[in-house]
């Protein structure tokens, strides 16, 4: 298992996106005990109010910056903007895809309407050096703030994970338990479609026991 490097004492998560989704998953973080750097596409100037009001704690950097100075690094950019994360930053990094392809949602993107290939596959294929795994996609923001419990506690939630290194899924789901959810690996990254949009499982909130039934009655279809 690779060692982190710490920030503060912490374990750093970088956070590539400031939008709604990115500024909850760094408060998230940050309640769970990690140090969090962010960036956004306008530069870390452009964050300091943001930062200061939304996710006091939290470090603004380029994008460069955070890539290179985070352990594990999540993905919250809109998906057609995937192209300009830094991949070479990237390389050896676990990277969490919290990203979907979802036309009803952020319209229709020809690179993946009607593919064979899921969007998951594709940010890997961007990011041949990275231990890619998709999670934190399929809750609502909101909800993920709002629901998470400490382990063990009765009515805990659980979130899906899928990625093609064990390692890699292992850390994962620790900082998943760390945010307040129980985790269920999906398997591979091919079966991250499962709880992707249209699936079941997509804006639910499930215990472990309903979320796997929900996985099992995904349907590729998608």
């Amino acid at each position: 298992m690779p060692v982190m490097t710490y920030l503060n004492g912490n374990p750093v998560l970088g956070i590539l996106g400031a939008g709604r989704a990115g500024t909850a998953f760094a408060r998230l973080a940050l309640k769970g005990g990690y140090s969090v750097l962010i960036a956004n596409s306008r530069g870390p100037e452009s964050m300091s109010l943001m930062v200061e009001v939304l996710m006091p704690g939290a470090v603004a950097g380029t994008s460069e910056e955070v890539a290179a100075r985070s352990d594990i690094v999540l993905l919250a950019v809109p998906l057609g903007k995937y192209r300009t994360i830094p991949a070479g930053r990237l390389s050896g990094k676990i990277v969490i895809d919290a990203m979907n392809y979802w036309a009803i949602g952020g319209g229709i993107l020809s690179e993946f309407e009607g593919s064979s290939q899921r969007s998951s596959e594709k940010v890997k294929a961007f990011l041949p050096g990275s231990r890619v795994v998709k999670t934190l996609n399929h809750m609502g923001y909101r909800e993920l703030e709002e629901e998470g419990l400490p382990a063990g506690a009765p009515g805990r939630r659980a979130l899906a994970l899928a990625g093609d290194d064990p390692d890699a899924g292992m850390i994962v789901a620790g900082l998943i338990s760390d945010l307040g959810f129980d985790s269920l690996d999906a398997g591979p990254l091919s079966e991250g479609w499962r709880f992707a949009p249209g699936s079941p499982v997509f804006g639910g909130t499930f215990s472990l026991e309903e979320l796997q039934r929900a996985l099992n009655q995904a349907v590729l279809a998608l």
